[in-house]
């Protein structure tokens, strides 16, 4: 059956491609196939799983998907109790009890093209009584998706579903968020199922298996041209703003609401319209002409692609200034915290000395000085003419001077051989560095 996205095959339990297609877990490389402990005791719960590979489903890439002890895989990214009825993959939804025995389990095999979900001896919790149930569904890389059954016990058009859904098949859906004109800042959230795949339940028995093969998708397109010229069933379109090519309904409809797909579009097909009017002709060749120029008339040039509105474009600027100039402010900060610690800790390198040369003429000068009691150049203290300081006591390993009052002339002061004759301390520092 066509179904749009989708064709399905059913094969009966006599058919060999029906046994073909069952997979034998336990025959399997040993250590790759997986029982999920918390699963296979439990009642309606589900866990995530990783896949090693892209798989393509309704045209959109998965790397994950959640299993649930309820016969079916939920392939959305949010958890919700209406997108879990709307994006499934199903091979029997029914209420399956895994706590009710200890054989129930689930178990799953990923050898990096496929991954295999298997439900195991499970049983039905509102009719214990009508035997396990053992199934299991086939995710492919290239899209594909297999549903075998090995043991169906009860014709699945018998199975209660007052608490819980039964179905086989597949769907997705997509979220709008629609602005509530009375209350402000509030939007209602409504949930699209945009396609589904009814498998009919009466062809579900032992040893029977369903294969549904993907159909071309418009998010298979990646350019403007391939896109508009594209015949594969679909309404295909293409937003520059996206840079997607898509009919409108598939699970980024938010975005292309959001970003003004819809109104480009139809601008982009009024303009079509128009040019295509204005250059019919009567004639079969010029007509052919025309029909194969649309492709070309309805894609922007690229360059009109990549423009963005003007007041996105402002707010870019904006953004990018306001981070250069930040990274300007912390890459300046940090330049000068490591040259103050490095001109601390090396003192004598010439950025200390440049700095220190340049001080202001309220710190006391250093300079280069011979001294005589060691014969080793080392720095003394000098201070310009005019200069006033305070109180400065001088230590030496062989005299201690005391350097009192606020005018360089003042005495000098020995404590062991009496007083220093007054101008002469530049030459007694030097002396005694």
């Amino acid at each position: 059956m066509n179904h749009s996205y989708y064709t399905s095959k059913i094969y009966g339990a006599t058919e060999t491609a029906g046994k073909y297609l069952w997979v034998d877990i336990d025959q399997l490389d040993p250590g790759k196939g997986k029982i999920h402990g918390l699963l296979s005791n439990t009642h309606r719960q589900a866990a995530s799983v990783h896949l090693s590979f892209d798989f393509p489903f309704y045209g959109h890439i998965l790397r994950e998907i959640t299993v649930a002890t309820g016969g079916f895989i939920y392939t959305g990214d949010v958890i919700h109790r209406m997108l879990t009825a709307t994006q499934y993959i199903a091979p029997l939804m029914a209420n399956f009890d895994l706590s009710m025995s200890t054989n129930s389990t689930i178990s799953y095999f990923d050898n990096g093209t496929a991954l295999v979900v298997q439900w195991d001896q499970v049983h039905l919790q509102d009719s214990v009584s009508q035997g396990p149930f053992t199934f299991q569904t086939a995710l492919h890389s290239d899209g594909r998706i297999v549903f075998a059954y090995k043991e169906v016990p009860i014709d699945i058009n018998e199975i209660r579903s007052v608490n819980h859904p039964v179905k086989v098949g597949l769907s997705d859906a997509f979220v709008v968020l629609h602005e509530i004109e009375q209350i402000p800042n509030v939007r209602r959230r409504t949930i699209y199922e945009y396609h589904k795949v009814d498998i009919l339940k009466s062809k579900i028995a032992n040893s029977t298996a369903v294969e549904m093969l993907p159909l071309p998708t418009c998010l298979q397109f990646s350019s403007c041209g391939p896109c508009m010229s594209s015949e594969i069933g679909f309404n295909c379109s293409w937003c520059s703003r996206l840079h997607r090519c898509s009919s409108g309904f598939d699970r980024h409809r938010q975005d292309w609401v959001d970003k003004g797909c819809p109104e480009a579009v139809l601008n982009m097909q009024q303009r079509t319209t128009t040019s295509i009017t204005t250059t019919t002709s009567s004639t079969t060749t010029t007509t052919a002409t025309t029909t194969s120029r649309v492709a070309f008339v309805t894609c922007p040039p690229p360059a009109a692609e990549v423009d963005e509105p003007e007041e996105e474009q402002r707010e870019v600027r904006l953004q990018t200034g306001l981070l250069v100039g930040i990274s300007l402010v912390m890459i300046t900060m940090a330049a000068a915290v490591i040259a103050t610690v490095y001109m601390y800790n090396h003192p004598t390198s010439s950025a200390s000395l440049f700095f220190i040369e340049r001080r202001p003429a309220r710190w006391p000068a250093m300079k280069m000085r011979f001294c005589r009691s060691s014969g080793n150049p080392a720095y003394a203290e000098v201070e310009d003419p005019g200069l006033e300081k305070d109180d400065l006591v001088v230590i030496d390993p062989i005299h201690t001077f005391v350097i009192s009052g606020h005018d360089r002339r003042e005495s000098f002061m020995d404590s062991k051989d009496g007083f220093i004759v007054p101008n002469q301390r530049e030459r007694f520092l030097s002396d005694h560095c």
